[in-house]
């Protein structure tokens, strides 16, 4: 559940225009075709395509298997497919006790005029010991962990670590990331207290004034069903916290967002549901 960091990059379409030339007795002969670039508008500025929870043109995203895990290099990381980003399969971050390990990953990705602009690509780190608490799902089939929303209600009410790394794939200003993030949230939030209200406040703080080039590495990990922190780094991994948000409705809502039954990244959702049946059926 994305100027200073705008979509804004030219198009270049060549069309190929049959000329005339002249041979030495000059006779008229047609050359090969000689590249004309004319070139299109640009893209409009992603803050003006905010990513919706439910948009017409969700059968744009790609649910294929490829989204999955797949090594590449070396043993210690994950290649996202679609984006070609380099995930740690294992990590560390501030403010949390143990290590994780990647389960699954996808990108985001927005369509405008049919062509499709990835935004981030984002992998879900877990505790190792949330699978202990999954026993009732061992042995199904990935389809059938993809859709029951039980086990993911499971794995966000454990107390232990899960992290969603986001990975930008493009310049974004911090406005227009937390404008689209907050469309999916707040939605989602029925009736906000004052505790929630307060939260979303510290949460969009974080984002608003900030550009978001490139590469920025963006971490939202939940200690416990409570407690959510948000890690920014534009160089490799964050070595701090940016903010704590201490709200259970914001923090659900979050995790509903990637997590839920209208996901905003299906192919990280598949490839999440294909890591936790791998995980379950070794044990």
């Amino acid at each position: 559940m994305l100027a200073a960091g705008g979509v804004s990059r030219s198009m270049w379409v060549s069309i190929p225009s049959l000329l005339p030339c002249k041979t030495q007795n000059s006779d008229a002969r047609t050359c090969l075709p000689r590249k004309v670039v004319h070139k299109s508008r640009s893209l409009s500025r992603f803050s003006a395509l905010p990513l919706r929870r439910n948009f017409s043109i969700q059968t744009h995203f790609s649910l294929r298997a490829s989204s999955s895990v797949a090594a590449v290099g070396t043993a210690e990381y994950a290649e996202e497919p679609s984006t070609k980003v380099k995930f740690q399969k294992s990590l560390s971050l501030p403010g949390c006790e143990s290590s994780m390990s990647l389960l699954g990953t996808g990108y985001r990705e927005k369509v405008f005029a049919i062509i499709g602009v990835k935004v981030y690509a984002a992998g879900l780190y877990i505790n190792q010991s949330i699978s202990s608490k999954l026993h009732a799902w061992k042995g199904r089939p990935v389809v059938e962990i993809q859709e029951d929303s039980s086990l993911f209600n499971s794995i966000f009410e454990a107390p232990l670590e899960k992290s969603l790394q986001i990975v930008l794939v493009r310049d974004i200003d911090g406005k227009t990331f937390w404008d689209a993030l907050d469309e999916a949230i707040s939605p989602r939030i029925k009736s906000p207290s004052s505790v929630d209200k307060s939260a979303l406040s510290k949460f969009r703080s974080i984002f608003e004034g900030r550009s978001l080039k490139k590469g920025t590495f963006i971490f939202l990990t939940w200690l416990d069903p409570s407690k959510l922190l948000v890690s920014v780094s534009s160089d490799g991994l964050p070595s701090s916290v940016d903010a704590a948000i201490e709200s259970t409705n914001v923090s659900f809502a979050l995790f509903d967002v990637f997590m839920g039954n209208a996901p905003v990244s299906p192919s990280l959702k598949t490839s999440v549901a294909t890591g936790l049946a791998t995980v379950l059926s070794s044990e």
